[in-house]
């Protein structure tokens, strides 16, 4: 699968694991991993999304000190990342109703016998 393609819904499925609980950046990636098997995104594909994200103000970070060893940073949801999410499950519900038509009519489908397809060449 094209890399482009494949990473279309990043921002969304990092603004869902990030809405289910604030997270650093690796914490996202291993969500991502665990939650969709097929998930290939490297760790900076995650990371870029998180800074876009935060450059567009839909999601905000702070430092967890906290822990030992050295402070993470923390990314959460604000009020516009919210709203974002929701423009998501809108496009995803959209996007999911359009393929169902697709896989509908394919299972419909009957594939020609081998001898008829030759013969429309």
């Amino acid at each position: 699968m094209e890399k482009r393609k494949q990473y279309r819904h990043l921002n969304a499925f990092v603004l869902l694991a990030l809405a289910e609980a604030p997270s650093h950046g690796a914490a996202v990636h291993d969500a991502l991993l665990h939650k969709l098997p097929v998930f290939k995104a490297d760790t900076g594909a995650v990371y870029r999304a998180l800074q876009k994200l935060e450059r567009d103000g839909e999601i905000a970070s702070g430092w967890d000190t906290g822990q030992s060893g050295p402070p993470r940073k923390v990314y959460r949801l604000t009020p516009l990342g919210w709203e974002r999410l929701a423009f998501w499950k809108g496009d995803i519900e959209t996007r999911m109703r359009i393929l169902s038509v697709f896989l509908e009519a394919y299972e419909r489908l009957s594939p020609p016998e081998p001898d008829e397809a030759g013969a429309k060449q």
